[in-house]
Order: structure tokens, then C-alpha cells, then sequence
């Protein structure tokens, strides 16, 4: 598995070389460079306030009972998504770690992995709205054509099996799990406890739905503010694209990121969907790759304290973990 997501990661890079290449280095060494250093500081900014709406969403998804804290929340999705977007891991890595990040402030195992497939899970059903938002803008927009007939058809096959797969997940997350916990008591009894904690959890997020309505249009107005970002971008590098086209852009870009979920960072998938994408709205290939690099250097510019911060918990959580087993060995 790390050997496929190695040359994956290689591949999407060497893609992405040769589409900057291709469509000329110059032209999109111009258009990230009219941003300039003020505006790109904007949209850090802007990116780490996304980070804040995301974290409500997750937040809003905890029963009152937990007492929870929204800086943990807020912390733990900012780590999710920069080990996502950084490390050379797929995305499904850095939800693994925005879940361990959560519990070395303090949450149980059990409510951290399931509050965290909840919340993947509710973000899946907003980015499927978002992406079919995307998709009626691109038949309204779009002058009919042998591509864009192939988009329209793979976009509405792959909204038909993204709605499929939501259903069949919170199906198992709901009805499922109750026989796995079964199932793992007879064979394994030492973790019975915390299988029936997890389940536990589990039903108390999903039997609240006014919880879950309320993570829902946070998630959705955390998609919409995703394209506000992109047309602030756009507008920086000089191109008067209507929100609306970015709208379209943007949720099917989504899209077809979400079809290359083992990609670490969608390397090579986000620049050939912007390229692909930009001209049929308006936007020159060039300014487009130039938007996909600004959003790269975003992230690594989010990304590089945030993943320091949560090294230096792990490090600190390790030393105290070790200094509790030594005492216990001089206590005996």
C-alpha cells in the first residue's frame, strides 16, 4: 500500500510538471506573482479561518454531556486537513491523525474515531450537494460539446455512486456495527469494552438530528466559503470570473479529488482538473494553474507550524507516557 501511494505521488507530481510545462511557466509564474506577497497573506488568513468553520462543524456533532471544547475540535480538524494536504500520506492518513490529535487533548478513543467518521460522513453529504450545485451551473453555463458531455455524464455517474456509497456508510455506521461488536466479543473478549464504546458513541451522535442539521449547513457553508476563497484568488491574479463559474469549478474539482482519495494530496489530479476545468468557464489554463500552486503554498504555509505544534504534543504525550511507566517499574 505505501509503494502505491509512493508512485501515485510521484506520478500526479510528474503530471503536474508537465502541465505547467506545457501550458507555459512563464505565463503562470506571472499570474501567481500579480497576487503579490500582501494578497497571498490574505489568503492564508482567509485559509485559517476555514480551518475555524470546519472545526465548528466537527464541534457542533458532540453531545453536551462531554463538556466539549471548541479549540480541540478546531485544532484537530486543522491537523486533519494539513496532514492530509502535506504529509505524503493519502486523505484517509490524515483523518487517521486529526483523530489521534483530538485525543491528546483529552477525548476518548472511542468518541475521537466516531465523531470523526461522523463528521467525514455529514461533510460527505454537504461536498455531494456542493458538487451537484457544481454540475447544474456547468449544463446551464456551458455550451454543449464532446467534452463537456463527458464530464456532465461522469459527473452525474459518479454523484449517483458518491449518494450510494453516503447511504451504504451511514447504513453500517448505524444498523452494522451493533453485529461487528458481536462478532468481536466472541472472538476477541479483551475488546468487548471498547467495541460497545465506540457503538455507544456512535448512536448518541446519530440520535440527535438537530445536531446533525446543524453540522450540515456548516459543512455547506464551509464549501461555498471554499469557492469564495477561489474567486478572492482569481480576482487577485487579475481575472473577473463570476462567482458562479468558480462555484462550478471548484465543486467539480471536489469532485473528482474526492474519485482520488489515495493520491496523497491529489498531486497532479487538482492541476489537470483546474486545466481542464478553467477554459470551459472562462479562466485560461494558465491563471488556472496559477489558483492550484497559490492553493498549494496556502497549505504549506498552514500547514508547517500546525504539523510542528502536533509533533511537539506527540512528543511531549511519548515522554510523559514513558516517565508513568518507569515509575510504575520502581514502584514494583
Amino acid at each position: 500500500m505505501r509503494i502505491g501511494v509512493i508512485l501515485a505521488a510521484v506520478t500526479g507530481l510528474a503530471l503536474a510538471a508537465y502541465l505547467i510545462v506545457y501550458v507555459g511557466f512563464g505565463p503562470v509564474l506571472a499570474a501567481i506573482g500579480s497576487v503579490g506577497w500582501g494578497g497571498f497573506a490574505m489568503l492564508c488568513l482567509y485559509g485559517a479561518a476555514l480551518f475555524v468553520l470546519l472545526g465548528t462543524a466537527w464541534f457542533a456533532l458532540i453531545p453536551a454531556r462531554y463538556r466539549p471544547d471548541f479549540a480541540t475540535y478546531f485544532w484537530a480538524r486543522a491537523v486533519r486537513d494539513c496532514a492530509g494536504e502535506v504529509l505524503p500520506f493519502s486523505q484517509v492518513g490524515g483523518m487517521v491523525i486529526g483523530a489521534r490529535a483530538a485525543m491528546l487533548r483529552g477525548v476518548g478513543g472511542p468518541l475521537a474515531f466516531a465523531s470523526t467518521i461522523v463528521d467525514i460522513t455529514v461533510e460527505m453529504v454537504a461536498e455531494i450537494a456542493f458538487v451537484l450545485a457544481g454540475l447544474a451551473i456547468l449544463v446551464a453555463r456551458v455550451p454543449p460539446s464532446a467534452a463537456s458531455g463527458q464530464l456532465v455524464r461522469g459527473l452525474a455517474i459518479g454523484l449517483f455512486a458518491a449518494a450510494l456509497g453516503a447511504a451504504v456508510f451511514v447504513v453500517l455506521q448505524r444498523k452494522s456495527f451493533s453485529t461487528i461488536v458481536r462478532w468481536m466479543t466472541r472472538l476477541l473478549p479483551e475488546t468487548a469494552g471498547k467495541a460497545t464504546a465506540i457503538e455507544r458513541s456512535f448512536t448518541e451522535l446519530y440520535d440527535s438530528p438537530l445536531r446533525l442539521a446543524f453540522s450540515l449547513a456548516i459543512h455547506l457553508t464551509g464549501w461555498l466559503a471554499t469557492a469564495l476563497w477561489a474567486w478572492f484568488a482569481v480576482r487577485l491574479i487579475g481575472k473577473p470570473v463570476s462567482f458562479s463559474s468558480i462555484v462550478a469549478i471548484e465543486a467539480i474539482l471536489y469532485g473528482i479529488r474526492s474519485a482520488a482519495i489515495f493520491v496523497p494530496a491529489a498531486i497532479g489530479v487538482q492541476e489537470a482538473a483546474y486545466a481542464l476545468l478553467g477554459p470551459l468557464f472562462g479562466l485560461a489554463a494558465p491563471a488556472a494553474l496559477a489558483l492550484s500552486l497559490l492553493k498549494r503554498a496556502r497549505d504549506i504555509v498552514l500547514s508547517v507550524p500546525v504539523l510542528l505544534a502536533w509533533q511537539a504534543a506527540e512528543g511531549g504525550h511519548a515522554l510523559r507516557a514513558s516517565r508513568e511507566a518507569a515509575r510504575l517499574v520502581g514502584d514494583e
